[in-house]
């Protein structure tokens, strides 16, 4: 009888146990989603302003802004330059 019963106590608290793991498998499986979310958002600003920066780049009349193409257009030799060779 008393075996019984000290086996139906261990079995309660392996229960507790297994269910508080579980609880907390399930708060941290929320908390890493929200993540993810929070930055897919942050992602997606940074994306929307980059696109916006790029076509404001390619829209530029640079003639109008008072750029002029380079007269000179020199440019790197094939060959290595270096000491190492």
């Amino acid at each position: 009888m008393r075996f019984c019963i000290g086996a139906v106590a261990v079995l309660v608290v392996v229960y507790i146990g297994l269910i508080a793991t579980v609880m907390s498998y399930a708060a941290l499986t929320i908390e890493f989603s929200q993540s993810v979310r929070n930055n897919e958002a942050e992602i997606a600003s940074l994306e929307s302003e980059y696109l916006k920066n790029v076509l404001r780049t390619t829209a530029t009349d640079y003639a109008a802004e008072g750029y002029a193409k380079p007269v000179n257009m020199i440019f790197v030799p094939s060959t290595s330059a270096t000491a190492l060779r």
